[in-house]
């Protein structure tokens, strides 16, 4: 199980329990950035020290090999699996190459060092800034609380209120401080997935590209990378897919931050101060708080305990609550409380007028009830005028913007978008629009149709369904993934399972021109997965799903013919696979297992001769060549079941690009730019070196069949 979220609303509270939360994610960035420091010593001494080159080496794969990923949340998906055993299968490959003692170190600095250098000086380093910044205004803000909750009622109304607004403001800084702190550590958290492992992985392949026996190596890595590649892409794409969802909850935290209560926490919590008489005179006690309504149970736990103190958690009924006037005590803020365990009033001290409000209104005490503003969105409805929008739309796209580079990707102006829509749902007339004329484009269209989707009443996957869907995306067997996601399609409301399935087919359509749009189903399942299967809650916790949203998209795209064929035998329950012999399970991508070759005796004019026979120059200056005949190695491992396989002749790649697309979704590389839109990493601009791959063998390098 992996690091618990932290959520936006703890930052208001701030909980005991959340800076023991906080204090794990603080030392798992240490441990992080040690270990980082530990990659660029042990690659520096591997380019610095050729003559002990194979030490190094080793003791650079055990580096690797002793790191492992945490995570946030309970599950990881496919690409995350591949991710997380990445630095194994580098340290296992490492170490074969050691034995080879044939490496080269070429531009490690560039492809190595720097990129983690730049990880740590820009991401972690600017963490710990914010928490300097956060303990700062922390302490500030409680020093200043602490003297402000001693003022005397008493003092005159404009000196009361200018510390009101002096307490307020330092409330306010700290509470920025601590959201942009915890939105940064859980950022530096996430990605690093993908920002430390993608520069190792450019400094192997340097590693292997400049000796006579690494072009061997180079061919059995090839399909490795590319898939190692596009799960880094799938990653990037899901955290950002999330941080938007995140930034856009962190916003609305900041306007309201008691709005957004999670399910099963307390009704109300936070700091209170007791008043406590002893025989020497009158003390306030600090004490942590938490209220439930439904059961009236106040449980307090001291937060000011001294050497040798023998207080405790208080477990208290409530009986009433009754607001103290001003004039009868010289503290502010103060209510009374009786309870069941205690004879008397209790009194107790809340932080502000706005806060002791909540806690009258929550403990039902004879003050007047305080609701937070929340404004809410006009909401659309799943009716007839949205199916004839729909289609409108889908028929606009597969007219004139199928082919469009990026279609549903590139976002059009908000003020043409909400244009159309007013002229569309405008009640007077809805639905005269005509979306084939030139007044309309297509990135207009499009997100018209996503924000149409985004704003329903309810999302188009249901409420009720949400939770299911994601633990069946969440299955590791693929067989059970599918077939729960077939059977819960069909428990949808008939309205709703119809507008899916136009959805869903007009997205197989869009895909199926992916060499021109560059729009595959997995860059539409992070395009529609927020869209069409939201959380009814607000939390970070439901934010780290919307990856598996996106992967029940994807499936659906890629499935959609079986899925709409129609239901399955029996939809009352996901179905569960029949007993196979090996159950189709996926697999993490490897290539230290993968069976070695007879290795070759080289000479050195037959090297020549051979690569002057089988590779030529292209008419842009870059190396190609013929199928090569496999490379044999003399040390064979123990034969693996589905290792026999003869190698077939294997496909060009470039070395210097990022996967955009596999094989069978119509393999087209692109510079720079993934077919999502994200701009690939610096460490991943490596040489251009034309070469030849081969077809993954069983089990070994690809993704055993689809999602």
């Amino acid at each position: 199980m992996g690091h618990p979220p932290l959520e936006f609303s703890d930052c208001y509270l701030d909980s005991p329990d959340f800076r023991e939360r906080l204090k794990c994610y603080e030392q798992e960035l240490e441990r992080t950035n040690k270990f980082i420091k530990d990659v660029i010593k042990d690659g520096n001494a591997l380019i610095a020290a050729i003559r002990s080159y194979s030490s190094a080496v080793q003791k650079f794969s055990q580096t690797l090999q002793s790191f492992q990923f945490d995570f946030i949340g309970d599950t990881l998906t496919d690409d995350e699996i591949n991710i997380a055993e990445s630095f194994k299968e580098f340290a296992e490959l490492l170490q074969e190459v050691e034995l080879e003692r044939s490496m080269m170190v070429q531009n490690a600095s560039d492809l190595l060092i720097k990129p983690l250098e730049n990880f740590r000086k820009e991401q972690i380093g600017f963490t710990k800034e914010r928490k300097k910044k956060f303990e700062k205004d922390g302490e500030k803000f409680y020093s200043m609380l602490d003297r402000h909750l001693h003022l005397s009622s008493k003092k005159k109304e404009s000196q009361l209120q200018e510390a009101d607004l002096q307490v307020d403001k330092e409330r306010h800084n700290f509470f920025e401080s601590s959201l942009e702190y915890v939105y940064q550590i859980q950022e530096v958290q996430e990605s690093k997935k993908f920002s430390i492992v993608e520069p190792v992985l450019a400094f192997l392949h340097s590693l292997f590209t400049y000796n006579n026996l690494t072009v061997e190596l180079t061919q059995d890595f090839l399909p490795y990378k590319q898939q190692l590649q596009l799960s880094l892409q799938n990653t990037r794409n899901h955290f950002s897919s999330t941080r938007e969802e995140l930034e856009d909850l962190k916003k609305r935290m900041k306007e309201a931050p008691l709005t957004c209560k999670l399910p099963g926490q307390p009704t109300i919590e936070g700091y209170l101060y007791t008043q406590e008489k002893w025989a020497l005179g009158i003390s306030w006690v600090k004490y942590y708080c938490q209220y439930e309504k439904e059961a009236k149970t106040l449980r307090m736990t001291p937060m000011d305990q001294k050497p040798g103190a023998k207080q405790s958690t208080l477990d208290l009924t409530l009986k009433s609550c009754v607001r103290r006037k001003t004039d009868s005590i010289d503290k502010r803020f103060c209510f009374d409380i009786e309870t069941n365990e205690r004879s008397g009033t209790i009194t107790l001290q809340a932080l502000s007028e706005a806060n002791r409000r909540l806690w009258m209104e929550a403990m039902d005490g004879k003050e007047p009830i305080y609701h937070s503003p929340i404004t809410k969105q006009e909401e659309m409805e799943l009716n007839e005028v949205g199916f004839k929008f729909v289609r409108k739309c889908i028929n606009a796209v597969e007219t004139k913007g199928i082919s469009t580079e990026g279609v549903y990707r590139t976002v059009g102006s908000n003020i043409q978008v909400q244009k159309l829509l007013n002229a569309f749902f405008d009640p007077k007339c809805p639905g005269d629009v005509d979306l084939q004329s030139s007044d309309w484009d297509i990135k207009t269209i499009t997100s018209s149709l996503k924000f149409y989707l985004r704003n329903l009443s309810e999302p188009v996957m249901t409420y009720k369904l949400h939770k299911e869907l994601v633990l069946a995306a969440k299955s590791e067997n693929l067989d059970y993934r599918l077939g729960a996601i077939h059977a819960l399609v069909y428990k949808l409301p008939d309205k709703n399972r119809e507008m899916l399935e136009l959805l869903i087919r007009h997205l197989v359509n869009v895909c199926e021109h992916s060499r021109e749009n560059l729009m595959s189903p997995s860059n539409m399942g992070v395009i529609f997965g927020p869209t069409l299967m939201r959380a009814q809650e607000d939390t970070v916790a439901a934010m780290m799903n919307i990856k598996f949203q996106n992967i029940v998209v994807e499936i659906l795209i890629e499935h959609f013919g079986k899925i709409y064929s129609g239901p399955p035998e029996d939809s009352a329950a996901p179905p569960v696979p029949p007993p196979r012999v090996a159950a189709r399970r996926h697999k993490p991508i490897t290539i230290s297992k993968r069976p070695l070759r007879e290795r070759p005796v080289f000479f050195g004019a037959s090297v020549e001769e051979s690569g002057a026979d089988r590779y030529g120059q292209t008419p842009n200056g870059s190396i190609s060549s013929e199928t090569p005949k496999p490379l044999l190695r003399s040390r064979l491992p123990a034969p693996r079941p589905g290792g026999d396989e003869a190698a077939r002749p294997p496909a060009e790649v470039d070395l210097g690009k990022p996967v955009a697309r596999l094989q069978d979704g119509g393999a087209k590389l692109v510079s720079g730019k993934a077919a999502n839109g994200v701009v690939a990493s610096p460490a991943l601009r490596t040489p251009t070196l034309h070469a030849r791959r081969p077809a993954p063998r069983p089990g070994v390098c690809g993704r055993e069949d689809q999602r």
